[in-house]
């Protein structure tokens, strides 16, 4: 461990080294262009969720495939210069900062340890080992230590180790928290020391001499001077050793991976890969892959997915996708990382044409030689060709034609554009300037037309395809015809597929099936190629041919003449979406990309998940500025402004180009797609809701499920349905009473000019009344006269004392509004008696009262006697031979009371056709009391004359009175 502090003190004085490319083609460099704002990292760690986490010289590191998240000074590190961190299951990230100020994240937040003074003492000196168990951490010094240290959820507690040092120099290897026992190295010896905690009882293990460089489990790996040596636990106190390795490298670090595969990181630069478990029974382990020998590598780790990620010095983050690693470890070819821009094929080799006035071909045995052609030239090769032992090289000014066994080459200055198959002894140059024909045998060239021409593919013995910048012609040799095939289209590749049946990329149409007739079938980006504008053709066989691209390559089969399209991407293990060309043998492909060649099984690249296997991680939500870690299935808060969704999708594959397709149910159907990992919702209305949430990789590949979070946003109490219910109630409320108070202002207007109109009314009808007294004493006082004029002394006398009776009942009945209708009765007989016995017998009257009439009903008072006197005086006083006879009715039916009166008179036409006589000043008087008496008590009265003579043959007169009970009046016919 010593060694390993003295390499990071001494890593920060050294000067940077110069950026290389990786050396495994389709490596990805991260570094401060992408965020990783830090030269130096140190170690690596993956958490539960599959984020990456990086220590650096500038604070810690949270990588999720898009974005570097910091932790730094500013986030409440007290020292930024961060070895490594735990991640723990329960979320919490455990940080180990260089010579310590431990600290931990937990929720976004940093919190520094408050016995970070109790610990420095103790670890002053160098970086403590940590082993894990769940969420609980033992951490220990490297050497002689006195005291394990455990940690959980924020607190930390001490176990004191008891052990008798002595003279001795313990390093410490391993604590085994099952056991407890803790496992040290004798730097003297060669021995293990075991020492057990609980029984204080140590135990000595013979093994070799050296250093430890890494252990894990029950595997510890060592090393002297280069010689690796390898042992494992078979129980507590015995070990035994299953591998050893003479590197003859000065190995400063390692580390054994998920897979139990050991990964030695070299001083002088790389990392040494034994792909092969250290847990196989062979006892031999197979040679070493060195990777990245151009860069010191502090840390390396294999993630959940097999991907391996690099930890270098000031030279940022490299990362290798599983499926690039795996053929590049595995495969018998080597492969490169160079930007090629052709490739070709004949039985035994493969020619690769790079983008620099070099190139290189791979044998059957799978080795690389290189062909340098010019070093001082940076030409790139438009295309290549082999055959044999000829390799052509056509670059942008010059072919070579390069003698394989001789290693010579032929010079030919033209600028061409594309080499073709001829004949079986010679090629097709298409140039800038002609069309030629080149003869492998005897190295002539002939002219075949002096014209620009792009491609060209022989269809018979003397025809071909020709194709310039924008159209496609047939030629024959024989006679130099040129004729017109295919116009508006510049073909950058031309392939026979079958018999008569031939394939033509295309520059902005895609691919053009065609035969010597015509066109066949057009495949475009519409139908699923992966894109429009195709570099060349590769024929895998008379129904498949693949299409290489700028965005990725794309496999077309025919099936029944319709094109089954899959297309292949950096998320599938390409080392660049640019690729030039392809070649296929057997079932490999080669595919020639700007970041080097790709290798691939054709049945394991076409084996390819639909879906990305993973799902997104909702980091946090915020709500009303209140940010939620970790959010649950009660998640819930109010909001007037917004409601924010911190996302992540760590597909390292997919290398940064993701994005998110999600939609909040509750609120709209409709699935949007982001490239944003910040999902923000304005103005959400109070409901429950649910986000849903699909991460979508590189070539819109998306994951298998999607990410579900309910949510509930609650109303504010002005947003509740009681608050509006009260508002709405109390607006109406406010509302009514504005109305009320309004009407009842009105109302008291009318009720104060209804007072002021009924007490006129009473008024009047008191003047009424005082009218009608002295009009009826009148009448009497004319009679007493008349009577005296005859001198009729008793009859005088009689009606004096009935006229008596009868003021009193009038004087009485004057001061009374209503008066019962039997007392009507005694008032009507006793006044018809007097006038009876003053008209000398001149009438005779009934009055009859109906058994539906109760006798104590009241009526207004003095109502009748009017009619009555009018009937006397108006109807029958003018019979001369006939008696007259007057009848008085009082009858109920339909809540109305009608009383009747009615003579034998000679009827209302015998008196100029008027309804009231004119001299009837009673009977005015009465309709007057029955206006007022409606207009005061709401008492529906009405009046009714009739002429009997019109109406039953008969002579006389009728008035009805009809009183109905409104309101009070069922009470004044009750009372």
């Amino acid at each position: 461990m010593k060694k390993i502090i003295t390499f990071f003190l001494f890593s920060f004085i050294m000067p940077p080294l110069s950026l290389f490319f990786a050396q495994i083609p389709g490596m990805v460099n991260y570094n401060e262009a992408d965020g990783l704002n830090s030269s130096y990292t140190y170690h690596l760690r993956q958490d539960k969720n599959g984020f990456i986490w990086i220590g650096s010289d500038n604070g810690l590191f949270r990588f999720d495939g898009k974005d570097f998240k910091q932790y730094g000074k500013e986030e409440g590190l007290k020292n930024i210069d961060i070895i490594s961190c735990e991640p723990l299951p329960n979320g919490e990230v455990f940080i180990l900062p260089f010579l310590n100020d431990f600290a931990y994240l937990k929720n976004g937040r940093v919190i520094n340890l408050n016995i970070n003074d109790y610990l420095k003492n103790q670890f002053s000196g160098y970086i403590p080992q940590i082993t894990r168990d769940g969420n609980r951490l033992y951490l220990y010094g490297t050497g002689n230590p006195r005291n394990i240290f455990t940690y959980e959820n924020g607190k930390v507690k001490k176990t004191p180790v008891l052990l008798e040092y002595k003279k001795r120099n313990l390093s410490t290897l391993q604590y085994d928290f099952r056991t407890k026992n803790l496992y040290l190295k004798n730097s003297y010896k060669g021995e293990i020391v075991v020492y057990n905690l609980i029984t204080r009882k140590e135990k000595e293990i013979k093994i070799d001499k050296g250093n430890m460089i890494c252990e894990k489990g029950d595997l510890f790996v060592f090393q002297n001077k280069g010689k690796i040596t390898i042992y494992l636990r078979t129980d507590p106190y015995h070990v035994k050793k299953i591998h050893s390795y003479d590197t003859k490298e000065n190995i400063f670090y390692g580390v054994i991976d998920k897979n139990n595969k050991l990964w030695l990181n070299v001083q002088n630069g790389g990392v040494l890969y034994f792909n092969q478990s250290l847990l196989d029974p062979k006892k031999t382990l197979v040679s070493p892959v060195k990777i990245l020998k151009d860069h010191v590598i502090n840390n390396v780790l294999v993630d959940q997915d097999e991907n391996v990620w690099f930890n270098s010095r000031n030279s940022g983050l490299f990362f290798i996708p599983k499926a690039l690693f795996t053929n590049h470890i595995n495969l018998s070819v080597k492969s490169n990382a160079e930007y090629i821009k052709a490739i070709a094929k004949d039985d035994e080799s493969i020619i690769l044409g790079y983008n620099k006035s070099s190139g290189a071909i791979i044998g059957k045995n799978g080795q690389i030689r290189d062909v340098v052609i010019d070093p001082n030239n940076k030409d790139e090769n438009k295309s290549v060709y082999i055959k044999n032992n000829t390799a052509i090289f056509g670059l942008s000014d010059k072919i070579i034609i390069h003698d394989i066994l001789q290693n010579k080459n032929t010079e030919l200055i033209c600028n061409v554009k594309s080499i073709s198959p001829y004949t079986e002894s010679s090629v097709i140059f298409c140039t800038a300037t002609c069309l030629l024909a080149y003869d492998l045998h005897s190295r002539k060239t002939t002219y075949l037309l002096n014209e620009r021409t792009y491609t060209a593919l022989p269809y018979t013995k003397d025809d071909l395809f020709i194709g310039n910048f924008s159209d496609l012609y047939k030629f024959n040799i024989k006679t130099k015809k040129k004729t017109l095939f295919l116009k508006g289209y510049y073909f950058t590749d031309l392939k026979k597929l079958k018999d008569n049946v031939y394939l033509g990329a295309t520059n902005l149409n895609g691919i053009i099936i065609f035969n010597d007739q015509g066109i066949l079938k057009k495949i475009e980006k519409k139908d699923g190629l992966i894109s429009d504008q195709v570099k060349k053709i590769e024929v895998e066989n008379p129904n498949t041919f693949w299409a290489s691209t700028n965005s990725g390559i794309s496999r077309i089969e025919l099936v029944h003449n319709n094109p089954q399209i899959t297309n292949l991407t950096q998320t599938d293990g390409l080392p660049s979406n640019a690729v030039s060309e392809c070649v296929i043998r057997n079932d490999t492909i080669f595919i020639g990309t700007s970041k080097g060649l790709g290798i691939f099984s054709i049945k394991k690249l076409l084996a390819q998940e639909k879906f990305i296997q993973k799902k997104v991680i909702i980091n946090s939500v915020t709500i009303e500025n209140n940010e939620h870690y970790h959010p649950g299935n009660d998640l819930n808060g109010y909001s007037n402004n917004y409601v924010l969704f911190n996302l992540s999708f760590p597909d390292y594959v997919s290398q940064g180009k993701i994005s998110y397709k999600y939609k909040l149910e509750g609120l709209d159907d409709d699935w949007q797609v982001s490239s944003s990992s910040k999902i923000i919702f304005n103005s959400i209305p109070p409901g429950k809701y649910v986000f849903r949430v699909y991460g979508l990789g590189y070539n819109g590949k998306q994951s298998y499920i999607s990410s579900d979070l309910a949510f509930e946003i609650k109303p504010r109490f002005w947003q509740t349905w009681w608050f509006r219910t009260v508002l709405v109630i109390i607006t109406i409320m406010i509302f009514t009473a504005v109305i009320n108070y309004r009407l009842q202002k009105r109302r008291n207007k009318k009720l104060e000019k209804f007072f002021h109109e009924k007490k006129i009314a009473e008024l009047e009808l008191q003047a009424i009344k005082a009218q009608i007294n002295p009009h009826f004493i009148y009448n009497c006082l004319n009679s007493i006269k008349y009577l005296l004029f005859k001198e009729d002394y008793e009859e005088t006398e009689n009606y004096l004392d009935t006229f008596s009776q009868l003021i009193r009942k009038t004087l009485h009945y004057s001061e009374k509004t209503f008066m019962p209708i039997e007392e009507e009765v005694d008032y009507l007989s006793l006044y018809m008696d007097m006038e009876k016995l003053r008209q000398d017998g001149l009438f005779d009257y009934e009055i009859y009262v109906s058994e539906k009439v109760n006798k104590r009903w009241v009526i207004p008072s003095l109502l009748i006697q009017p009619f009555v006197e009018n009937a006397i005086k108006h109807g029958i006083s003018s019979l001369n031979s006939t008696k007259g006879i007057i009848k008085i009715s009082f009858d109920h039916a339909d809540s109305t009371l009608c009383i009747t009166i009615e003579d034998n008179g000679k009827g209302i036409k015998t008196n100029s056709q008027l309804p009231i006589h004119p001299s009837s000043f009673g009977l005015k008087l009465s309709q007057k009391r029955i206006k007022i008496f409606q207009q005061l008590f709401e008492t529906d009265i009405i009046l009714e004359i009739n002429d009997l003579s019109e109406k039953d043959r008969k002579q006389g007169t009728q008035i009805k009175l009809y009183i109905s009970p409104y309101e009070n009046q069922n009470t004044n016919l009750h009372h």
